[in-house]
């Protein structure tokens, strides 16, 4: 597998599933969007930011169901993989999905946290295969930045190519 090539194998299966990355979204405060340290890529929280607009705010089990919250998890994971792209430059550097850091914004008696941030997992594993399994924390809140829905943190073993 090359490197080199902008468009490699990873970006080719976001393409075959409809999923075009967006620019990397820009940091909301006083935090950077992402940092590397030697192979390792961690995502700050992403939210799920679809053409610069929240795609689902609201509590889970109260506004929003599980399956809108599988969504947006879906559409903050997007967003963390633009994150780990700015930061290598290409998709296919991504050895191991190492691990997935979800929260969501949970109704009271809400308990739904797994369904909701396999949205995540399983896009991972549709996208990397098995270099998509990962471990995770999936935890429920009772408020969340700017309302979102869900916020996804993304831990990334990487190389630097050839």
């Amino acid at each position: 597998m090359s490197t080199s090539d902008p468009t490699g194998v990873t970006e080719s299966r976001l393409t075959e599933l409809g999923i075009t990355l967006p620019e990397a979204p820009p940091a909301v405060a006083a935090y950077v969007p992402w940092v590397r340290t030697g192979s390792l890529v961690v995502t700050s929280g992403q939210l799920p930011w679809v053409d610069g607009e929240l795609s689902h705010t609201g509590r889970i089990g109260e506004e929003l169901t599980d399956e809108e919250g599988y969504q947006a998890a879906r559409n903050a994971l997007i967003n963390a993989l633009a994150q780990v792209k700015e930061a290598v430059g290409d998709l296919d550097r991504v050895v191991k999905i190492v691990r997935l850091e979800g929260n969501t914004h949970s109704a009271p008696g809400h308990r739904g946290q797994p369904q909701v941030l396999n949205g995540a997992s399983d896009l991972l594993l549709e996208v990397f295969g098995d270099r998509g399994r990962h471990t995770r924390t999936a935890l429920g809140i009772s408020e969340m930045p700017l309302g979102a829905a869900v916020q996804i943190s993304l831990w990334a073993e990487v190389t630097d190519g050839e």
